[in-house]
């Protein structure tokens, strides 16, 4: 049975495990989701793939997140975009990178360092 997000995660959160991971191939470990299958679609499923990347980014500009972090999840999106674009070798790394997966553990882990005590 596939992972499913806990209910009280964040839209982010839910939006990168549909986007990354929201599918197993039966018998084995692999997971994918909807993004790989979106690059399919030469051009207009990568460019839709990566606008709903930008959620993830949204939700880390929202919750006040510093600017290299920013920065990073960005470079993590334009690589997935840029990269997934490549006939079939694309379609390999989409399935590989998972980009909204990369980006919501940054955030996750920026959230954390940010609720940390200050000595």
């Amino acid at each position: 049975m596939p992972d499913q997000p806990a209910p009280h995660r964040s839209h982010a959160a839910k939006l990168a495990h549909l986007l990354d991971d929201a599918f197993e191939v039966p018998g084995t470990s692999w997971r994918f989701g909807l993004d790989p299958i979106l690059g399919l679609l030469p051009v207009v499923g990568d460019t839709a793939g990566m606008l709903l990347s930008l959620v993830v980014l949204a939700e880390a500009r929202a919750r006040k997140v510093r600017w290299a972090v920013l920065l990073r999840m960005l470079g993590v999106i334009l690589i997935d975009w840029v990269v997934g674009s490549v006939p079939i070798l694309g379609d390999a790394f989409d399935f590989w990178y998972k980009p909204n997966l990369r980006t919501l553990r940054m955030l996750e882990d920026e959230l954390q360092r940010q609720d940390r005590p200050k000595e």
